[in-house]
């Protein structure tokens, strides 16, 4: 196994690669009692034209297949459940799906390395007929329904499609009702076969655990079982443009108080030449802290103008070669809060000192990060889906931060690229 240490961290990363492609990473932390495992493929939601194994034209499948993928992944030919089987042994089981991945995790202590096994087995066992297909429909569709009536859940979801004109990442990552009625075993079958080769996967275990016992157990789980070759997926490209595709929409649910987002979509080719990806999510996230975040004076202002009454939601992802600042908030005054965040955006002067103390803050998350199991696997996580490489030396670089060099990126971010999406209570008929 490959160890690497995280620089200033007390951890060390142990990754190996098998014959059939699939990548495991290992950071023991024997003084916690718990341990936690995540079984990833890198697909998800806005994968949807591909090559499939095996051929040689592109297809398009529906809308939300990497979501109905993960509800039919459990179901196992011999009728065992899953749930049952982990909840049985005392280990908490779960799975998720977003744009860009689909992961199948279990967490506990005691059995964990049966309940491993079975990981591995119940993921790389797919069990699809029409008939259990035609009978998931039915629960996912109670499922997007039940979506439609989350306010928060629509917000996003309303302002991503409004933002993105290309890029699947603008569908709801469930897809449609329409959508997932289309969609048959053989669509699932095709996107498994594909998408799920040990060569498109990674486990990350992280917690009290022995190394060598966790490779062993995965080594010797994957040679009982064949596997095609290790094979490079073809996946259609988008050349998503910088405007957005509607700036604003308004919708009436039934809410008490109103919510708001606006969502800037930022161009990062330009930003890129100054610094590499990684170091660019530090700095662009610490422009939209400074300026929005919960120390911010922006934000106690809000607040004591009874504009919202908690911080506001700040998140950053990238689409393609942009990056979407989507900014979120329950608010009495919709239009005022939007005006109010345009306006210190625009104002792009930050001193040293607040620089400096975000840096401070950033540092201590990363600190914090490294003493979690759960977040520690998440950034590993992440760091192979954005980058396919762990990042190991997060503290330098975060120290390393140059003001001068955050002015340049700063002055560069162009803010003119936005969106707004706000739900409305329901007005009441006379």
């Amino acid at each position: 196994m490959k160890k690497t240490d995280f620089k200033n961290l007390d951890l060390t990363l142990y990754e190996e690669t098998l014959d059939n492609g699939l990548r495991v990473f290992i950071v023991p932390k024997n003084n916690v009692s718990g341990i936690y495992a995540t079984f990833s493929t890198k697909y998800g939601s806005n994968t949807n034209e591909f090559v499939p194994i095996g051929e040689k034209k592109m297809i398009r499948v529906p809308d939300g297949v990497a979501h109905f993928l993960e509800h039919k992944v459990f179901e196992q030919k011999d009728g065992t459940d899953p749930f049952t089987y982990f909840g049985q042994r005392g280990i908490d089981a779960n799975a998720n799906t977003n744009y860009k991945k689909t992961t199948y995790l279990i967490s506990g202590i005691d059995n964990f390395n049966d309940s491993l096994e079975y990981l591995l087995d119940y993921v790389q066992e797919p069990y699809f007929t029409d008939e259990n297909v035609e009978k998931e429909k039915g629960i996912i569709e109670q499922e997007l329904k039940m979506y439609q009536d989350v306010p928060y859940r629509v917000l996003t979801d309303g302002i991503m499609y409004n933002v993105l004109s290309k890029d699947p990442s603008r569908i709801s990552i469930g897809g449609t009702v329409e959508s997932i009625y289309k969609i048959t075993k053989e669509d699932l079958y095709k996107c498994y076969n594909t998408f799920y080769h040990p060569s498109n996967m990674f486990l990350v275990v992280t917690g009290n655990v022995n190394k060598e016992e966790i490779i062993e157990i995965v080594k010797e789980n994957q040679s009982r079982k064949k596997f095609s070759k290790p094979f490079k997926i073809e996946k259609k490209s988008y050349d998503e443009p910088d405007k957005v595709k509607r700036e604003k929409e308004t919708k009436e649910m039934n809410v008490i108080i109103p919510k708001t987002s606006i969502c800037y979509k930022i161009n990062v080719d330009e930003l890129l030449k100054i610094v590499d990806e990684f170091e660019l999510g530090y700095y662009v996230s610490l422009f939209f802290d400074i300026k929005l975040g919960s120390t911010s004076d922006f934000i106690n202002d809000l607040k004591n103008d009874g504009i919202v009454t908690t911080d506001l939601s700040i998140d950053l992802m990238k689409v393609d070669n942009h990056y979407l600042s989507l900014i979120c908030s329950d608010t009495k005054s919709p239009t005022v809060l939007i005006e109010k965040i345009e306006n210190v955006l625009k104002d792009k002067e930050i001193n040293e000192q607040d620089f400096n103390r975000k840096k401070k803050t950033l540092i201590s998350s990363c600190i914090y990060m490294s003493d979690n199991i759960y977040s520690i696997n998440n950034k590993i996580m992440n760091n192979i889906i954005i980058y396919d490489k762990v990042i190991t030396d997060d503290y330098e670089i975060i120290k390393n931060l140059n003001y001068e060099t955050f002015k340049k990126i700063i002055d560069k971010i162009n803010l003119k690229n936005k969106s707004e999406f706000t739900i409305l209570p329901k007005k009441t008929k006379n």
